[in-house]
C-alpha cells in the first residue's frame, strides 16, 4: 500500500470520528436544551407537538380529596370559576363529583372539554327531584333557596359514596389557598362535619365583624312552635354557614344525618317550623337543627364570607381579601353580576363559555 493511500485512509477515518464527536455533542445540547425549557415550561420551537412531560398537566398522584358542587344552568359561569380556582391553586389529588340538572349536563360538558378544565378529574351525576318529594312546602317552590340543587349538600354519602370524607363548596366561590389545608380540617371525634361559624373567633379580630352581618338561631327556626322548643336549643345560638362543609361521611352515615335533615324537611311541610320574617332559606333550618352545638369549626380565613351582601363586602380590605384562602360572595350580589365587590378578584379564575350561552354582567357593557 502507498502512503500517499495511507494517509487517505488516515484522513477519512479522522473525518468519520469527527462527525461522530460532533454528533454527540448536538444530541448532549439537545438534551441540555429540553432540561432547560422543560423546568421553564416552554415549547421547544422545533418541536411538532410537546412532549407528554411539557403538556400542561400532571398526573396527580396521593390521596384523593372529593369535592362536591353543584351546577345550576343560569349558574354555570360560577361553577366553572370556582372549580378553575381549586384546582390550579392546589396540586392534591381533586376529584370532583357535579351535581347538576338533565338541562345542564351537555353545556357542562362542553364548558368542560374544549377549555383547560379537560385535565381535572371529575363525575358529573344528575340530581334526583324525588329526593324532595313531600319535602317542601309548596308555598316555598319560588324561592331562591328552594330549587333542588340546594340540598344536593344533604345527600352527600349517596354522591361520593366510597370516601371517608369529603368537601361540599356552594358555587358562589373562589379558592386562593391550597384545598389539601382545607381538607385536613380536624374534625372531633363524634362529628360529621366542620363549618364556619358566625361568631366565630374572627369576629373579634374584626373578620366577620366587618361583615356586619351575624345571625342567631331566631332568625331561621320558629321558636313558638313546640317542635322546635322540645330540643331546647337556645334561640340566641350563634348560626353557622353551610356554603362550605368537610365532612366526615364515615360518622354522617353512622349517625344517619340524611335521614335526620328529611326528617326536618318533612315536619316543616306539616308545621311551619322555619322563621317567616328574618330569614328565606329552606336549606340551612335542618342543617342547623341536627348539627345544633355538635360540628367542628373551619379555620375563618378558609371562609371569609358576606362578599355578596349589601355593602358588607366593601369593608374587607384588599389585602385582607387577598389573604383570604376562601372567598364566598353569600348574599344577593354575586361576582358575575353588575354590582358585587371584588369582581375583578372573581374574574381572574373564570373561563369563557365556548357555547357562548353565559356572560358575566358588567356596568361598562351598558355604557356601549
Amino acid at each position: 500500500m502507498t502512503l500517499r493511500r495511507v494517509n487517505v485512509i488516515i484522513l477519512v477515518l479522522l473525518a468519520v470520528a469527527f462527525l461522530i464527536i460532533v454528533q454527540r455533542n448536538l444530541l448532549n445540547l439537545s438534551d441540555f436544551l429540553h432540561k432547560e425549557h422543560q423546568d421553564a415550561g416552554m415549547i421547544l420551537p422545533f418541536e411538532s407537538e410537546p412532549s407528554p412531560n411539557l403538556r400542561p398537566e400532571y398526573e396527580r398522584k396521593g390521596e384523593e380529596i372529593p369535592i362536591l358542587i353543584t351546577a345550576a344552568e343560569e349558574r354555570l359561569g360560577a361553577v366553572v370559576a370556582a372549580i378553575n380556582s381549586v384546582y390550579q391553586n392546589s396540586k392534591a389529588n381533586i376529584v370532583f363529583t357535579i351535581v347538576t340538572q338533565n338541562d345542564t349536563v351537555d353545556h357542562l360538558k362542553t364548558w368542560l372539554s374544549d377549555t383547560r378544565l379537560k385535565y381535572i378529574k371529575h363525575k358529573i351525576v344528575v340530581f334526583n327531584p324525588e329526593h324532595l318529594k313531600g319535602k317542601i312546602p309548596k308555598d316555598s317552590l319560588n324561592l331562591e333557596a328552594a330549587k333542588p340543587l340546594t340540598f344536593a349538600r344533604f345527600y352527600l354519602p349517596l354522591y361520593i359514596p366510597e370516601a371517608e370524607k369529603a368537601i361540599y363548596l356552594d358555587d358562589d366561590i373562589i379558592v386562593q389557598g391550597d384545598i389539601q389545608e382545607l381538607y385536613e380540617t380536624n374534625i372531633k371525634q363524634g362529628h360529621a362535619a366542620a363549618f364556619s361559624d358566625d361568631c366565630d373567633s374572627a369576629s373579634s379580630k374584626g373578620i366577620v365583624r366587618g361583615a356586619g352581618n351575624q345571625n342567631n338561631y331566631i332568625g331561621f327556626l320558629d321558636f313558638k312552635k313546640e317542635s322546635i322548643k322540645k330540643l331546647g336549643m337556645r334561640a340566641n345560638t350563634c348560626t353557622f354557614n353551610p356554603g362550605v362543609i368537610v365532612a366526615n361521611l364515615t360518622e354522617w352515615k353512622n349517625q344517619n344525618i340524611t335521614q335526620q335533615l328529611e326528617h326536618w324537611m318533612e315536619l316543616n311541610t306539616k308545621e311551619d317550623l322555619y322563621s317567616k320574617t328574618l330569614a328565606e332559606s329552606i336549606t340551612s333550618p335542618p342543617l342547623l337543627i341536627v348539627f345544633y352545638k355538635h360540628h367542628s369549626t373551619i379555620d375563618p380565613m378558609w371562609h371569609v364570607r358576606h362578599l355578596g351582601t349589601t355593602g358588607a363586602g366593601n369593608r374587607y380590605s384588599l389585602p385582607f381579601v387577598k389573604a383570604a384562602k376562601l372567598l364566598h360572595w353569600n348574599g344577593h350580589y354575586k361576582p358575575w353580576g353588575r354590582t358585587s365587590s371584588f369582581s375583578d378578584v372573581w374574574d381572574k379564575w373564570y373561563i369563557p363559555d365556548p357555547t357562548g350561552k353565559f356572560h358575566p354582567v358588567r356596568r361598562h357593557t351598558e355604557d356601549k
